[in-house]
């Protein structure tokens, strides 16, 4: 059982609070989710599933946030979400990230580099992020993108399904709390799961609160 493909970019597991200026007017963006399903659904959205973290989290409320909007989603679809690793039949490998959108020389808000750790990442002009959002927009666009992508396994360590769900702000918006971002994120992620595979899709904030 596998999927069409992998995702191109590795995601960080740490999602550090960043210390940027404000923009001039707060931005909040569409969520972005990419997801790929194998051709043998069947075993999804049913049995114990436990979460993973494959890359370490340092800050504990990150984790927590993360771990604990993934669980909520993860029973509402009919998992049984478990503590115990050997008792699952399953298991959801959790990585997350918040990364800065770094501005032009001139000043205004660039559409290309994204920190990466002590490295740069590039998208381009949205290329990684796929068609529905523009990274461009001065002084009133993003500046950082949060990133979260689930990947369910079977005992195995076969893909059953991925996803992942990406999100544009301010650091000013209200979704830069951590909280927030974390329920939002998780919920655009599994909408309509598992969803087709392969398929990209844009969903505003607006329709992804309870």
């Amino acid at each position: 059982m596998t999927l069409s493909r992998p995702f191109a970019r590795p995601i960080l597991a740490a999602l550090a609070v960043l210390a940027l200026p404000a923009c001039a007017g707060t931005y909040t963006g569409p969520v972005e989710v990419t997801r790929f399903v194998t051709d043998q659904p069947a075993a999804l959205g049913q049995g114990t599933i436990t979460l993973t973290f494959p890359e370490e989290i340092a800050n504990p409320g990150v984790r927590g946030a993360f771990a604990e909007a993934v669980s909520r989603e993860l029973s509402q679809l009919g998992y049984t979400v478990v503590m115990d690793e050997t008792a699952a039949r399953q298991s959801a490998a959790i990585r997350t990230s918040r990364n800065e959108i770094a501005a032009a020389e001139d000043g205004r808000r660039g559409p290309v580099d994204v920190g990466v750790g002590g490295s740069t990442g590039t998208f381009g002009s949205g290329v990684g992020l796929g068609v529905g959002i523009n990274l461009g927009g001065g002084d009133d666009g993003p500046n950082v993108v949060t990133e979260l992508s689930v990947r369910i396994s079977d005992e195995l360590g076969e893909s059953l399904w991925e996803g992942r769900a990406q999100h544009p702000i301010s650091v000013d918006s209200d979704y830069a709390n951590i909280e927030i971002s974390a329920r939002t994120l998780a919920a655009a992620l599994f909408r309509d799961f598992p969803g087709g595979n392969g398929e990209t899709m844009t969903l505003d904030v607006d329709d992804l609160q309870d």
